[in-house]
């Protein structure tokens, strides 16, 4: 990677992290491209030379507390299997957007249309608990503890109930 590009990702991550930092501490309605560049230790008008809006930086917001998210089930789902293994990511994904409720706003009380409509965020909202289940249901069902279609009817009244 040349010197451009390093710093590029530095000052894209400055930015990231002050609006990352912001919902978590204060919630959705601190955001704004003055509050974050100013939160980040640099000029709003900074911000445009990294992002094309704010709604592209809530987007990277999302992805990068997917990957947050991910990384808290997986620690605290370690050696749980099929059906125990669907309980316990279940706990972990509430207990991640109890301890965040920031987070939680973004994620499942923000309106899509917020953030600039893109197809992308909703995706990966909407199929956040899908990803993070799926194994362990795959697991369970192999294991013959439940039938595919008892299954995915279970899973898709959980992607509906946890986020209640």
């Amino acid at each position: 990677m040349e010197k451009k590009q390093i710093q590029e990702a530095r000052m894209r991550g400055y930015f990231l992290e002050s609006a990352k930092n912001l919902i978590k501490g204060e919630g959705l309605k601190s955001i704004s491209v003055r509050n974050v560049a100013h939160h980040a230790g640099y000029s709003y008008a900074t911000l445009y030379n990294y992002f094309q809006d704010i709604n592209d930086l809530l987007f990277r917001c999302v992805e990068d507390f997917c990957r947050e998210a991910e990384e808290f089930v997986a620690a605290k789902t370690k050696e749980r299997e099929g059906i125990e293994g669907v309980k316990a990511v279940s706990r972990a994904y509430v207990a991640y957007f109890t301890e965040y409720p920031g987070v939680f706003e973004l994620f499942f009380l923000e309106r899509m249309g917020d953030f600039g409509n893109k197809p992308q965020t909703a995706n990966l909202i909407t199929g956040f608990f899908d990803r993070l289940s799926a194994p362990h249901w795959e697991e369970a069902v192999a294991k013959g503890e439940i039938t595919p279609e008892k299954a995915a009817k279970a899973n898709a009244q959980l992607r509906y109930i946890l986020p209640g």
